[in-house]
């Protein structure tokens, strides 16, 4: 079953082409992985598919509802998540403080802003269920300054997580973790269930290979390649732009 359509999606910057007719389909539960050099456009379709940019042409529809100039909030109200390359947590809180805040956003009584968090059962069950799932429950009364810089991503995700999304976008989730702090993220990921579909763009490309199901290659705002991980990784125009094997793709078109 469908959940997202990205239908000729193109972004100018002035005389810039951001990205340009990007078409392609997500399919619930899929693990789908955007990847492609710097400035390929990857964190530009990010931002229009999140509101906070609004494409030049083309159209995108979650669930079948077209998103358009919605804003952000009622993106997310649909079932749209996402995390950032750059931390956006509350680090002289705890863990569970985040967490809390995090929840309780999702939660019709957000606004009644004199409530005792403190006495919501379901709140701190959910805060419980989100730590421990990130192997963070340990540390929940720890300030988030205080952990480890993998961990903080681990609560990030987290954070995503507490909308109970539908996609989940996750920008680069391992940038700056070690390698078996990256194995982590990418075990989580994969343990994640089949209704919450995951849009990852990365670098890592062990985390790429380790998660996706299929990936789409962007390379200067246009996708060059898409396919399963065998696929992308045998093919010829992808070695080419990443491992600079010049005239492979001349040879294979010949």
């Amino acid at each position: 079953m469908e959940l997202l359509r990205i239908e000729g999606l193109s972004k100018n910057f002035g005389g810039v082409k951001a990205l340009q007719d990007v078409s392609f389909k997500v399919e619930v539960g899929e693990r789908l992985a955007i990847i492609g050099p710097n400035g390929a456009g990857k964190t530009t379709l990010f931002n229009l598919l999140t509101g906070q940019l609004f494409a030049t042409t083309g159209r995108v529809y979650l669930s079948g509802k077209e998103l358009g100039t919605m804003a952000t909030h009622r993106r997310a109200h649909l079932g749209l998540a996402r995390s950032f390359q750059v931390n956006a947590l509350f680090f002289n809180l705890t863990l569970l403080d985040n967490v809390l805040l995090a929840v309780q956003g999702t939660k019709p009584g957000r606004f009644q802003m004199l409530s005792r968090i403190s006495t919501d059962t379901p709140l701190f069950a959910k805060a419980q269920e989100l730590l421990s799932s990130m192997d963070l429950w340990e540390k929940r009364n720890s300030l988030v300054k205080d952990i480890s810089y993998g961990e903080q991503r681990k609560l990030e995700i987290a954070f995503g997580l507490a909308s109970e999304p539908k996609l989940l976008l996750l920008d680069e989730p391992t940038a700056g973790l070690t390698t078996a702090e990256g194995a982590d993220i990418s075990d989580m990921i994969n343990n994640l269930g089949s209704d919450v579909t995951v849009l990852i763009v990365a670098h890592d490309m062990d985390l790429v290979f380790d998660v996706a199901s299929r990936i789409i290659v962007l390379h200067y705002g246009q996708i060059i390649a898409e396919g399963t991980p065998e696929e992308i990784q045998t093919h010829p125009k992808v070695r080419e732009i990443y491992l600079g094997e010049e005239g492979t793709a001349d040879a294979a078109a010949s």
